[in-house]
């Protein structure tokens, strides 16, 4: 990636994580990290694991959307791959849409290793799994609760409006993964006001480029159907798992939790944080989710507003050291330049 678009990534996500910060009331911030001592730190190390699944369902794409075996032999390392899926999150979660700030990243880091059609195909299609897995676990949540807890009438015509929404996502990404989103997708963008021109006139020019990003979507599912099983249960593992986060907040309020109600908090939460996407960092759908689902499961508000506060800075922590991983990337950069420069030949 080119210097000055690693420099813009790196100053827009540090003004709007500066944004962020200043928003927070920091007595309350405080008192909440006191009060939770060293499981706040749980909280944080806990994703620097939860991260490795999300880098391993990407890596497993990268991998396997390829035509040669050549191709998959690329240089792309894990370890490297886990920086940017770690730099990716925190744009996404500085940046208003969510998607608008992290994918590009991706993309553009990824491409002068594997190409840009491979590294935008391989950063849809995780896209794509990694919204069909949330749909999944909303899905699943909502059967457990049905399974778990004492449903109302209004609880239960609530459920299945989620759950029957949950299943026509699913349905519609399927029929994406079967037969590609990159031209479907331009071509929806074409009906927007304003776009049309402009969206037909970029489907004219890249058509070849955006079919074959299509076939690679395509390949995934229906020519490694088990390897598509496997980054979708990489996915779908890393959600559950991340109820954990909220296990360790409520373990320092009660002596005794219950980790299902902790994986329904967290679908439900993040099924409310969701509907709210054009916010930057979720503010106020994250907090709002987990104040109604802790209450709704008959624990205290106080316990719904700890758990929020805990996870907001945890958030903000990653946006940090995913913020300051673009600024590292972008030095070993300059200096691998420089070493290659200074060991060219010189000309008499």
């Amino acid at each position: 990636m080119k210097k000055k678009y690693q420099n813009a990534f790196f100053l827009f996500g540090l003004a709007v994580l500066i944004v962020m910060i200043t928003q927070l009331p920091f007595a309350q911030v405080w008192q909440g990290l006191q009060h939770a001592g060293y499981w706040f730190f749980a909280v944080v190390i806990l994703w620097a694991f939860l991260y490795i699944f999300n880098t391993g369902a990407w890596y497993i794409i990268i991998k396997n959307t390829s035509s040669s075996a050549k191709e998959r032999k690329s240089p792309v390392k894990f370890w490297w791959l886990y920086k940017v899926t770690i730099s990716g999150f925190a744009l996404n979660y500085a940046t208003p849409g969510g998607l608008m700030g992290g994918e590009p990243y991706r993309i553009m880091a990824l491409a002068p290793k594997i190409g840009t059609e491979r590294a935008s195909s391989s950063v849809i299609l995780y896209v794509m799994t990694h919204i069909f897995s949330h749909f999944w676990f909303w899905m699943l949540s909502s059967v457990l609760f049905f399974v778990t807890q004492r449903v109302t009438v209004f609880m239960a015509i609530l459920l299945s409006i989620v759950i029957a929404v949950c299943l026509l996502a699913i349905w519609f990404f399927l029929k994406g993964y079967k037969r590609g989103l990159a031209v479907s997708g331009m071509r929806l963008l074409s009906h927007i006001p304003g776009m049309h021109r402009r969206a037909n006139r970029f489907i004219e020019s890249h058509r070849e480029q955006l079919d074959t990003i299509d076939k690679q979507i395509a390949s995934l599912h229906n020519q490694n159907p088990r390897t598509f099983v496997s980054v979708v249960l990489l996915e779908l593992t890393c959600r559950f798992c991340s109820a954990l986060e909220v296990f360790f907040c409520l373990m320092v309020l009660y002596t005794s939790v219950n980790f299902i109600d902790c994986i329904l908090i967290i679908a439900f939460t993040t099924l409310f944080a969701n509907l709210l996407f054009f916010m930057p960092l979720q503010l106020g759908g994250r907090e709002g989710g987990f104040l109604m689902s802790t209450t709704g499961l008959g624990l205290t508000s106080g316990a719904g507003i700890f758990v929020a506060l805990i996870v907001r800075v945890r958030e903000l922590v990653w946006t940090a050291i995913g913020l300051l991983l673009i600024k590292i990337e972008k030095r070993n950069k300059e200096r691998n330049d420089s070493s290659q420069t200074s060991e060219q030949p010189q000309k008499p």
